[in-house]
């Protein structure tokens, strides 16, 4: 894609942050699905890698490769002409400036990074650690001219039996991730928690990024809680999977 382009794609999607509270960024796998999100008026995209893998008979939690994610995701992000943010899971192994790298290239203005190492193990990285990746993602952007939007992701209480026992560690976490130049913070799996949300909100000065289910959720009750941006995930892919075995079963032989 021409540079220019990105770089205006940029900063469309941290003005769209700005402009809305909060910012509904569709998760798409496919041309499809992105053209169908685009045509229903949303002015931003999001890749999931969940949802992604999916389509292509691979495994989430890094099972495909940044080289192979990078060929998926260019024709999606070429058929659309509004701004896509990409899963990078916890990065495939790649230093920053790689991603960074990689992700423009193709098109891509903003990204995810998770604190789950799934190419080490699965291990988490620490809190320093995880703000030391992310301050490197945003030098890389910034030595390459194009503000690419970091969203800085926790599962801190996606591990946790006890998700408010881990609270004081994950805000700790989530100002760090602010400090070291995310745009917005992602703390997964509290998404039906109130109290939970709200503390996250409280404890940091730019957006809380939260999982959405595009039917079993309100979106009145996140923006009163005061989240600035929200993603599907894997949970539209699941929605329309659960509508198309119901339409689909009737016909089915078996029956």
């Amino acid at each position: 894609m021409d540079s220019r382009t990105t770089v205006e794609r940029a900063r469309r999607l941290k003005q769209l942050h700005a402009d809305h509270q909060p910012l509904v960024l569709p998760t798409v796998w496919d041309v499809w699905s992105a053209r169908v999100a685009a045509d229903a008026g949303f002015p931003a995209l999001t890749i999931g890698s969940h949802p992604l893998a999916d389509s292509r008979g691979a495994a989430d939690n890094e099972g495909q490769t940044f080289e192979e994610v990078l060929a998926a995701i260019r024709p999606i992000i070429a058929a659309v002409d509004i701004p896509v943010s990409v899963d990078l899971e916890a990065g495939y192994g790649h230093k920053p400036a790689d991603l960074i790298a990689g992700l423009t290239e193709v098109g891509g203005v903003g990204l995810n990074i998770e604190d789950t190492v799934h190419s080490d193990g699965g291990r988490v990285r620490s809190t320093q650690e995880h703000a030391d990746f992310i301050a490197g993602l945003r030098t890389a952007a910034d030595d390459a001219g194009i503000p690419v939007w970091v969203n800085g992701r926790t599962d801190l209480f996606l591990h946790a039996e006890d998700a408010r026992g881990v609270l004081d560690e994950a805000v700790e976490r989530l100002r760090a991730m602010e400090q070291a130049g995310a745009d917005s913070v992602y703390p997964v799996r509290i998404q039906d928690d109130d109290e939970l949300l709200t503390a996250v909100v409280a404890a940091v000065g730019i957006p809380v990024n939260t999982t959405a289910h595009p039917v079993k959720h309100d979106l009145a009750r996140f923006r009163r809680l005061g989240i600035g941006r929200i993603t599907y995930g894997p949970l539209l892919q699941m929605a329309l999977t659960d509508t198309m075995k119901d339409m689909l079963g009737p016909w089915s032989a078996s029956r």
